[in-house]
């Protein structure tokens, strides 16, 4: 829920005023007059609005000398925060399993239906209960390759019952083969271009999946240094003129232009799920627009992920592709950008212009 939405006085009025679902947990009332603080969508008659203050916490409230109230009980866990101890205790037994549970087996042990457990998983997290575990998966294979010289054993060491189930889903989470991660990507092609855009020099790269890398830097030579640290066992060539590869560096070359566009290219983003999930939400904030990290992180589900969803922000290698310069301070600020503040001020100017 977007606690932003509520950010001001007037509009917590009215949100009690309608008894607004969506403001629950955002903030709390008090009533001067009885001495008591009440949930935003509170059954009690509506008080006077002189008589009412808001609060960020039910602490706050309490601190203040007000006591709960005995009809709406704010003090007693939310809907939203029952549902979140639900999926979190489901996510939980996922984690902990040694194979993914079934749908049906998720739900009876969280005492839910199926149907309603798979809607508020999705709605919490963003992704499916199968996504999440299909994620926990790839994330154990990922370090059970590092750690291991064999890559049947890392298979097993992960999870999976078979290489064939492995071999059906990880390709595209490792964002290489199995074989390619535990080596680095050692054997990948990795096609690049070098050039100068507007906002200075300019790298470009793909696989064979699709774009993988946008970066920024001083000097040709640090933007290769910082390529193939990316992929210490890859193989770094040119993009050969007309090959495929080449059409989509000039994609993207053009959207680096005109930074208002929609890429159309294949990107192959490589990241953890909540990295990935993040990454997504960015795309969807229009040119011209800006949002912060608390809003991206209401829009994914997880309100208090604030700080995780800046980490995510600077994890991302697809500048302006995967368009993080639109995300700002809460207060509306810069804030921080991986390949500058200089390029992310141009970047928004050009936009908003």
């Amino acid at each position: 829920m977007n606690g932003s939405r509520f950010d001001c006085d007037e509009m917590r009025w009215q949100a009690f005023v309608t008894r607004n679902k969506q403001a629950e947990g955002a903030f709390w009332i008090a009533v001067k007059t009885t001495g008591i603080y009440c949930r935003p969508g509170c059954p009690a008659r509506t008080p006077n609005r002189e008589n009412v203050e808001f609060y960020a916490s039910r602490g706050a409230a309490r601190a203040s000398g007000f006591r709960p109230c005995r009809r709406c009980k704010p003090d007693a866990p939310s809907l939203l925060e029952r549902q979140a101890s639900t999926v979190a205790a489901a996510a939980k037994i996922i984690a902990e399993a040694k194979s993914p549970p079934t749908l049906a087996a998720l739900s009876t042990a969280v005492g839910m239906s199926a149907h309603h457990l798979h809607r508020l998983f999705k709605r919490h997290l963003g992704v499916t209960p199968r996504q999440y575990a299909d994620s926990l998966r790839a994330r154990r294979l990922r370090s059970a390759l590092a750690r291991q010289d064999r890559v049947t054993d890392a298979i097993y060491d992960a999870g999976f019952t078979s290489p064939s189930r492995m071999y059906a889903q990880a390709q595209s989470r490792l964002g290489m083969p199995p074989r390619q991660a535990l080596n680095q990507g050692k054997g990948e092609d990795i096609r690049y271009t070098l050039a100068k855009s507007w906002l200075g020099r300019t790298l470009v790269a793909a696989t064979d999946k699709g774009i993988c890398a946008v970066q920024f830097g001083k000097s040709n030579a640090t933007l290769l240094a910082e390529l193939q640290g990316r992929f210490p066992g890859a193989n770094l060539t040119k993009a050969e003129p007309g090959s495929p590869y080449e059409q989509w560096v000039s994609e993207t070359l053009a959207v680096i232009d005109a930074p208002a566009s929609s890429p159309s290219m294949p990107l192959d983003v490589r990241g953890t799920a909540f990295q990935e999930q993040v990454w997504r939400a960015l795309m969807h904030v229009p040119s011209g627009s800006t949002q912060s990290y608390s809003d991206i992180a209401a829009e994914i589900g997880k309100p208090s992920a604030v700080r995780a969803v800046a980490t995510a922000c600077g994890a991302n290698k697809l500048a302006v592709i995967i368009p993080c310069h639109r995300i700002v301070s809460k207060a509306g600020s810069l804030s921080g950008y991986r390949w500058g503040l200089d390029r992310k001020q141009k970047l928004l100017n050009k936009e908003s212009g």
